[in-house]
């Protein structure tokens, strides 16, 4: 392995933004951050800060530097306490465009939950939930919901959706940079804009970590019809390092048509060397055939590598997700299924096959190793063809300027206009 590249992005560092001090609000979640070991980052206190005053805002931190936590605490903290026993009704919809980043994000909300609002109840809805959460969602929704883009469309095409989203303070929408230049971002902002017809004030906070039209991701996120917002950057203290494999000799390295085979032996020596490696391809073909392949070669590896894309049964994803948590896999083999926000605290590696397509893509990937505050994240790109060496080279200049592709928004698709007017029909009207 060569090329190494040490980025250290240069955010502007926020002005004091905490809590006023006769705000004694937070003190339970500064307390709570004590016993955790922690303190909370400028960004996160100008997050909590902001929505205390009734703001939306945009979000954008490196991976791993606590932005779940930055988003989630305020309406924690702010929102209803509930009477006796009983859970207070839906007040905080969490957005995630992945279903494994939904159960993640769940048990971290949870945790802070316990601690600071007990009564509170946290619960996931996606294509994965099983029947019996259904219908238990179906009875009485959660205090807070974390859901897809679909899931929160068949939601607004219920008849009662306006009643049992009477309560709603708060939207928070996670991994904005992945949404925003797809279809999928486009329903998310229908879905907000149904939601503002009987939630003016609603805040809608968005997540990100590698998106260069700040100001533009704002504007679609919080709407026309909203008044202002807040951009808040993170901290400067993500240390990013981008590696390259190189084959012994060029001369036999493939100029085109090949998945990267002939890097396998550094691929399993780089696996060997490190504690939990995720191993990224670009196409589900590619994620069966590299999981044999290194499977091939370390047979003593059975049972402590796996392989996960989104076409494996739920069942099957779910094991492969916990044993990455519990440190019990070696490596896994994915495809985009894990690549955005979810916490496998043990991944200290990640190896991209082929052309990490992007600078953006290069550095959200790399976040999955070393995934917590003050931890390095290390990534080596395995190019496939001896042209993927001159782009993991560019890749890598890039990543180190900080020169980020922009993600466009769509404009007027018509298919998600007419899919949201139907929703619409469904749901009153």
């Amino acid at each position: 392995m060569a090329s190494h590249v040490f980025l250290n992005p240069r955010a502007e560092t926020p002005a004091a933004f905490a809590p006023e001090p006769d705000d004694d609000r937070f003190a339970p979640t500064y307390a709570w951050f004590a016993t955790q070991g922690w303190s909370p980052f400028p960004f996160q206190e100008e997050v909590w800060s902001a929505f205390a005053y009734g703001e939306s805002g945009l979000l954008h931190a490196p991976t791993g530097m606590g932005k779940t936590y930055a988003a989630w605490i305020p309406p924690l903290v702010l929102g209803p306490a509930g009477a006796g026993d009983a859970p207070p009704p839906l007040t905080v919809l969490w957005i995630t465009p992945l279903r494994a980043l939904a159960a993640d994000t769940g048990l971290a909300l949870a945790r802070a939950a316990r601690a600071l609002q007990p009564h509170w109840t946290i619960d996931v809805r996606t294509g994965d939930t099983a029947s019996s959460a259904r219908a238990r969602q179906n009875k009485r929704l959660p205090t807070a919901l974390v859901t897809t883009p679909e899931s929160l469309t068949l939601m607004l095409a219920r008849a009662d959706w306006r009643e049992r989203l009477a309560q709603l303070s708060a939207v928070i929408v996670d991994e904005w940079h992945e949404l925003l230049s797809s279809k999928r971002g486009v329903q998310v902002e229908l879905a907000l804009a149904r939601l503002r017809s009987i939630h003016p004030a609603l805040r809608v906070w968005g997540l990100s970590a590698t998106l260069a039209n700040l100001d533009q991701a704002l504007t679609c996120l919080t709407g026309v019809r909203a008044t202002g917002g807040r951009i808040v950057k993170g901290l400067d203290a993500k240390t990013i390092e981008i590696a390259t494999a190189h084959p012994a000799t060029i001369d036999r390295f493939p100029w085109a048509g090949h998945i990267g085979l002939k890097l396998l032996p550094q691929v399993i020596r780089a696996i060997d060397g490190a504690q939990s490696t995720l191993v990224f391809t670009n196409v589900r073909s590619a994620t069966e055939i590299w999981y044999q392949a290194i499977l091939s070669a370390r047979p003593d590896w059975a049972g402590r590598i796996a392989l996960h894309h989104g076409s494996l049964e739920r069942d099957v994803r779910d094991w492969v997700e916990e044993g990455l948590r519990l440190n019990k896999l070696k490596a896994v083999v994915c495809t985009s299924s894990l690549d955005l926000g979810v916490d496998f605290t043990p991944v200290d590696q990640v190896l991209q096959i082929g052309s990490p397509k992007g600078v953006a893509r290069l550095l959200q990937r790399a976040g999955r190793s070393g995934h917590q505050p003050g931890a390095i994240s290390r990534i080596t790109i395995v190019p496939a063809q001896a042209l993927e060496l001159v782009e993991a080279a560019a890749a890598r200049a890039a990543a180190a300027e900080q020169r980020l592709e922009p993600r466009t928004p769509l404009r007027g698709p018509l298919d998600a206009l007419v899919q949201h007017l139907v929703t619409c029909a469904l749901g009153g009207g």
